[in-house]
């Protein structure tokens, strides 16, 4: 499998958008989110890439199928849970980069699409003036009963790539996951690099 990685901004994310939802949806219905996707909400977070300043979608593409997607943006443009925990500090988000996820198809992990997705946000980051760069992974115990057998967390390859979590910064997000009657709030744990 060849996959090639496209930087896609504006009037691009819009042409992919039904395609970008569909694989949000796909990918975060898994562990650890067990997101019951909402297509209607996907597509209006998405627009959200569209009209942030600086924001980019990274694609992953086999040949014309997307099976990846990354988004990256300016901290600013962000909604107010995600600036919370720095605003409460003081702290500066008009130099900071929010990663707002990374998605990927499970056959096609391994093969250093992760770390496309990375270099690339990273990219637009530091092109963008930004001094860090944070993103937001959700928190679940270890005795989840949804968690599988042998998962692997994310954790090692993060601080491979030079990002620690933040102690105390944390958010709630609220969604519904397969199973509840309505959506639930759900910790989130920030991750930040210094460039």
């Amino acid at each position: 499998m060849t996959v090639t990685m496209e930087a896609l901004t504006g009037a691009r994310i819009l042409s992919a958008i039904d395609e970008l939802a569909a694989l949000r949806i796909a990918v975060f219905s898994e562990w650890p989110y067990l997101y019951d996707g909402d297509k209607a909400y996907e597509r209006d977070y998405l627009c959200e890439f569209v009209e942030a300043p600086d924001g980019v979608l990274v694609a992953a593409r086999d040949g014309s199928l997307i099976v990846g997607a990354a988004t990256a943006s300016p901290m600013r443009s962000q909604k107010a849970e995600f600036r919370l925990p720095f605003e409460v500090r003081g702290l500066d988000t008009h130099s900071l980069f929010y990663f707002g996820e990374s998605v990927l198809l499970p056959q096609y992990r391994g093969q250093g699409v992760g770390h496309a997705f990375f270099d690339a946000r990273e990219v637009q980051a530091l092109a963008c003036g930004a001094s860090a760069a944070t993103f937001a992974a959700v928190v679940r115990p270890d005795d989840h009963p949804a968690r599988p057998g042998g998962y692997r967390p994310l954790d090692a390859f993060w601080r491979k790539r030079g990002y620690a979590p933040v102690e105390g910064f944390v958010t709630q997000l609220t969604w519904k996951e397969h199973g509840e009657a309505g959506e639930s709030s759900k910790p989130m744990q920030y991750w930040l690099r210094e460039f």
